[in-house]
């Protein structure tokens, strides 16, 4: 308990106190004590409001094969598709019409889709929509990419790290892909001036305690606006077929754990949690997260975007019915507003 109070206090931890800290994650003193600092925090920087995000996935094609992930490049099986610049575009309207504020454009590293597309996307929703911010979550890129984008109206970036401890990255990636560059991207859009989303999955294959305290201690050092993180969900057309799937409890202790380390830090109820347990995001948001990314994406595509088995994506999933989604996070005790939600360190 000594170490829940030390971090409570600090809004620190070194990886040997991330690891003394995570011994106690079944412990249910340990864990209420954490919920109740991470909730006073949430709600001093962010009220009782929970922030919606518009996810558009908009294609589930990519050049990578990391080993976890439904629509990788090795997978044959996976029924492709990419929207056009016209859907996408009014995935945005009829986002905007339900009370969005922020689009998440969401794919696979998707050679199809140039720089100067994704450019002239983001030029066309921020002339559109003014008053939105656009996030992309696209994957690895140039610094000169990123800059490119950046100049025609993105606001956030999203980049899961996925882990900190190189061993684990080699084991969930193929050799081309390197923990380095991840880590280089993270830092490329940070100084140009992003609004920066990382994270990790929980209970990974091969993840251990110890990956667990290295992804904390990176997080202190990037400082991200923004973390997502979820359950790990095996999907049955990758080598993890067979992998368990990762702990809600373990990912609700974390989510506490990180918004005690990053106060002010833009913390999402994942799909994922919801996937695993029907009421995972109004735990989450118990735990202190205050983001919910309900999907915009066409219906017919949906299940096409199968990162994992069995993902949510209709009924309190599907943008449509955000009225349940706001019943849901009002259950929890909160209230879903219609705003940008932007990071509350913001300097602008």
């Amino acid at each position: 308990m000594e170490i829940a109070e030390k971090l409570i206090k600090t809004h620190s931890l070194t990886r040997k106190e991330a690891l003394e800290l995570l011994k106690y994650w079944e412990d249910p003193a340990t864990a209420a004590k954490l919920v109740q600092a991470a909730e006073e925090i949430r709600r001093k920087y962010y009220g009782d409001k929970v922030f919606t995000r518009g996810l558009i996935e908009f294609t589930n094609y990519c050049k990578n094969n990391c080993y976890y992930c439904g629509i990788r490049c090795g997978n044959s099986h996976a029924a492709r598709y990419r929207l056009t610049e016209e859907e996408i575009l009014d995935c945005c309207k009829s986002g905007y019409d339900l009370g969005f504020r922020t689009f998440v454009l969401q794919g696979g590293e998707d050679p199809f889709y140039t720089d100067e597309k994704v450019a002239g996307l983001v030029k066309k929703i921020k002339a559109s929509y003014p008053d939105c911010a656009v996030t992309l979550s696209i994957g690895e890129k140039t610094k000169e990419a990123y800059r490119l984008f950046r100049q025609a109206g993105a606001d956030r970036y999203l980049l899961r790290h996925e882990t900190a401890n190189e061993k684990h990255y080699g084991k969930l990636h193929p050799p081309a892909m390197s923990l380095k560059v991840r880590k280089q991207c993270l830092y490329d859009l940070k100084e140009l001036g992003y609004q920066v989303g990382a994270g990790f999955m929980v209970g990974s294959p091969g993840q251990t305690m110890e990956c667990l305290a290295e992804d904390l201690v990176f997080l202190q050092e990037l400082r991200p606006e923004m973390v997502g993180i979820g359950p790990f969900i095996p999907h049955h057309d990758t080598e993890f077929a067979g992998e368990p799937a990762g702990s809600v409890k373990l990912t609700l202790f974390l989510l506490s754990v990180i918004r005690i380390l990053l106060p002010q830090v833009l913390l999402p109820a994942t799909t994922a949690l919801g996937t695993m347990d029907q009421k995972g995001r109004e735990k989450g948001l118990a735990a202190g997260a205050n983001v919910v990314m309900p999907n915009l994406s066409p219906v017919k595509n949906r299940k096409q975007y199968d990162l994992y088995d069995n993902k949510i994506c209709t009924g309190e999933e599907a943008a449509e019915c955000r009225e349940c989604l706001g019943r849901r996070v009002a259950s929890a005790g909160y209230r879903l507003v219609s705003e940008r939600g932007d990071f509350a360190g913001a300097k602008d």
